[in-house]
């Protein structure tokens, strides 16, 4: 699909997308970080519910979009609801499994974790070149046809790990089509989502889709490109079965199929698309996965989009933000090169020349964001994990230079909490100044992070943390949180990743 579409993702309400901040390449020593504003979003979050997040919702979207759509014709313009994970699970349907914001934040610390396990696998194995066709299904090749697709095993790594997608998005499967809420993954190549019947399937937010019900669903056969793609694949009846696997042993086995999704006013044909009937993992609320990743099987290359874009809101928030597809680099943007790994194509990974704290460079040898000839090192980008994960000398260096920043400004610290090392006590502010914190890309581009994508708060009672973490990973990874409020584009065909500082 070469025509420049746009999918906008709606969450709870319509705004008015005006930008906000432009990102130059000088920036001030210091942001204002707004407290009070901060600790009403982490309080609000257990007392919202909105009728909008029901299954109705979908139709009643459809409906406009049908009525304006020779409106938008001519700009191709697309409308699919996204939510975050918090309100997908604050719906009625849902039992709440936290009664605090700090509860919270650590289980999301502890889905993060398993993301990084997942992705950190994934790597592992393709560095070490062991091939996920090589693993031997767990009952061996030799069940009968009613346990295959239960046996199939191999450490596929991608994706949701534990459901630590944050972004949900609204999709019809099928035509006529079924509305299903799945998590927006660039770490991720196949898309799949649960089928009937189910031999295991988990708690989703929707029916479980039943293929018997779309006109469009076609089983894909053994000797298809589709089925060849995947990293592990077997044959039963001639049709093609799947298997994505994660880090935890959480997986989603089922038929390899061809599918209609619609997204918003129209609809996109015989998309590959995993049918999972055996599923495993705290994956609860998403009905499966969109992948946005490089790979083959990805949905942007299906499309054989050229480029793609999203604008991530701030998880807590109800407002709204936008997905889109062939789009120019917004004229704002700041640029970095995108570099891909030879050993894996699904990874964005981000041209990085260092980091500064409060205006001053850190002592970082640019090597330490390079891919390395073995395929080690380098930073990815990614729409998964939540916070940045720093390789452990590179983040010392951030800490303490931020650390140091904030004695100067006079911020109180207190203890860590969970993975975060770095805490502070803002309870008696209702506003602060912290240290600027910026990555720096070649030809002297700079992002410049907002204070609050620097510091984020784990309990609503002023328990403010520094939002990134050491890894002893192969990699490094900006995350969400430093993602949220800015326009990240994906410049496929010109190997360029802008940003650009917006009001999603």
């Amino acid at each position: 699909m070469s025509s420049l579409f746009y999918i906008i993702i709606i969450i709870f309400s319509t705004l008015n997308f005006v930008h906000s901040r432009t990102l130059t390449e000088t920036t001030s020593s210091t942001t204002t970080l707004d407290v009070t504003t901060s600790l009403q979003k982490t309080q609000s979050v257990f007392s919202r519910y909105n009728p909008k997040a029901t299954p109705q919702a979908f139709n009643q979207q459809k409906q406009k979009q049908t009525q304006t759509q020779t409106q938008t014709l001519s700009s191709s313009s697309l409308t699919l609801e996204l939510h975050t994970r918090a309100s997908i699970l604050s719906r009625p349907t849902h039992t709440h499994t936290h009664t605090d914001y700090k509860s919270l934040t650590i289980a999301r610390l502890e889905r993060d974790s398993a993301r990084l396990k997942s992705l950190t696998t994934r790597l592992h194995l393709a560095l070490t070149g062991i091939l996920q066709s090589d693993l031997e299904p767990s009952g061996g090749r030799g069940q009968e046809q009613q346990q295959q697709q239960q046996d199939l095993q191999g450490p596929i790594i991608s994706g949701t790990s534990q459901g630590s997608g944050e972004y949900f998005c609204r999709v019809g499967i099928g035509r006529p089509p079924t509305p299903a809420y799945m998590v927006l993954d660039t770490g991720s190549d196949v898309n799949w989502l649960q089928c009937a019947p189910c031999a295991d399937c988990y708690q989703q937010a929707d029916p479980i889709f039943e293929p018997a019900s779309s006109a469009s669903y076609s089983p894909l056969s053994c000797e298809t490109k589709q089925c060849k793609s995947l990293d592990v694949s077997e044959c039963r009846n001639g049709t093609c079965l799947y298997e994505v696997a994660y880090g935890d042993g959480s997986y989603t086995v089922g038929d390899f199929v061809t599918e209609t999704l619609t997204l918003g006013s129209a609809s996109v044909n015989n998309v590959a698309i995993g049918c999972g009937h055996n599923n495993e993992g705290l994956f609860i609320g998403a009905a499966g996965l969109l992948g946005l990743g490089g790979g083959r099987l990805s949905f942007p290359s299906q499309l054989n989009a050229t480029s793609f874009s999203y604008c991530l809101v701030d998880r807590d928030s109800d407002s709204a933000s936008t997905l889109e597809f062939n789009s120019p680099l917004p004229p704002n943007a700041v640029t970095a090169p995108l570099h891909r790994n030879p050993k894996l194509d699904t990874f964005y990974y981000v041209g990085v020349s260092g980091l500064s704290v409060g205006g001053e460079s850190l002592r970082i040898p640019e090597s330490a964001f390079e891919v390395d000839s073995g395929g080690n090192g380098g930073i990815i980008i990614d729409s998964g994990t939540a916070v940045s994960r720093l390789r452990t000398e590179t983040y010392n260096s951030l800490r303490d230079a931020f650390v140091k920043g904030t004695r100067r400004l006079g911020l109180a610290s207190t203890n860590g909490v969970a993975l975060f090392d770095t805490c502070y006590d803002l309870s008696s502010k209702t506003s602060v100044e912290v240290p600027t914190v910026a990555f720096h890309f070649p030809n002297g581009k700079v992002l410049a992070l907002a204070a609050k994508n620097v510091l984020i708060p784990v309990d609503s009672t002023g328990t403010f943390c520094l939002a990134f973490a050491p890894t002893s990973s192969a990699f490094s990874i900006i995350g969400n949180v430093q993602q949220q409020q800015t326009r990240v584009a994906f410049d496929l065909a010109n190997s360029l990743i802008g940003f650009s500082s917006t009001k999603c």
